[in-house]
């Protein structure tokens, strides 16, 4: 294919990408906040919808509470434009971890990093509270999913340059870089003295082309997380498998399936809930479940059990992101 035909059909795809983000971009965020805590159930963790005002402004926030004290706060947010209540079945795999997770509904466009910068400078001050009477924990994680990645790179980010010294790390699902996503990242690894971590989904042009692994290989970390990718090939093109919103799982709806042009995959959402909620419980308390990692990403027989169960397997159905 010549190289003007290859930059047409470049485009047709990003025009094409830029329609199905503008179809995720019509999802009502007010009322995705309103249905975030409706029928929670959990044993160990309660769900809370309050206002939260940042920088002079209030916010529409989420609150995940365990009923024991928390052993860190995990800032864990949206998709763009999408709503708290869509990372509902995440949020409370995390907490139910011990970890308390705050979501802000707000415009997640390219990452808002002016919002991030803004939350990033009331979290380092401490003059916010968790509501029913929760304790606010010292040590914090960053976390989000899609733009939302881009928004929790911003916020660590902050949180180093304003030297707050219980900054633990980062959780990302399937993010999406935008502009500083790298030098953002890099700050949050402080040269691989804190663990930066990722489960991402195979390439698509809802999460551009996976352009956030980039950013993740080049840190110093060595082990940066999983790439969840496909089932099965068909005619040779994989296909199946792992989806942009599968962080959303049952708490998505057609919109986000029309704008990520996939549904969520259940097996896939459980495992992605599963490592992202053991590598946020490890953050928070300074340990390390050697399953769920890999000493060397480069090299399968340096990984724990847990990750060693997806890639060892007749299909790459998952490796570590390399």
């Amino acid at each position: 294919m010549r190289s003007s035909k290859k930059k047409a059909l470049f485009a047709g795809l990003l025009a094409a990408g830029t329609m199905l983000s503008g179809l995720v971009g019509m999802a009502p965020t007010a009322q995705a906040a309103e249905q975030a805590c409706n029928n929670y159930s959990s044993s160990t963790s309660r769900c809370v919808n309050t206002q939260l005002v940042i920088d002079g402004t209030s916010h529409s926030v989420d609150w995940y509470l365990p009923n024991s004290t928390a052993s860190a706060l995990m800032v864990l947010n949206h998709g763009f434009t999408r709503g708290c209540g869509n990372l509902r079945g995440t949020s409370k795999a995390i907490a139910e971890k011990g970890v308390m997770v705050l979501c802000v509904n707000g415009d997640m466009t390219a990452g808002n990093p002016e919002l991030a910068n803004d939350l990033g400078d009331l979290m380092t001050a401490r003059t916010f509270a968790p509501p029913a009477g929760k304790a606010l924990p010292s040590r914090y994680i960053v976390g989000g999913h899609s733009a939302g990645g881009h928004f929790a790179s911003a916020l660590g980010a902050r949180l180093d340059a304003n030297g707050y010294g219980n900054l633990a790390g980062a959780v990302l699902f399937d993010p999406v870089a935008a502009g500083g996503f790298t030098a953002n990242l890099q700050a949050i690894s402080d040269g691989g003295n804190r663990q930066v971590l990722a489960v991402t989904a195979r390439p698509s042009l809802t999460n551009s082309f996976n352009n956030a692994h980039e950013a993740l290989i080049g840190l110093a970390n060595p082990y940066v997380g999983l790439q969840l990718v496909w089932e099965k090939y068909t005619l040779g093109v994989p296909v199946g498998g792992s989806c942009h919103i599968d962080v959303e799982g049952e708490n998505t709806d057609i919109i986000g399936i029309a704008g990520a042009g996939c549904s969520a995959n259940k097996t896939q959402t459980a495992r992605l809930r599963d490592f992202g909620s053991t590598w946020a419980k490890d953050l928070a308390t300074g340990t390390r479940t050697a399953a769920y990692y890999c000493t060397d990403a480069a090299v399968v027989s340096t990984c724990g059990s847990k990750v060693k169960d997806l890639v060892d397997r007749s299909l790459p159905l998952a490796a570590p992101i390399r």
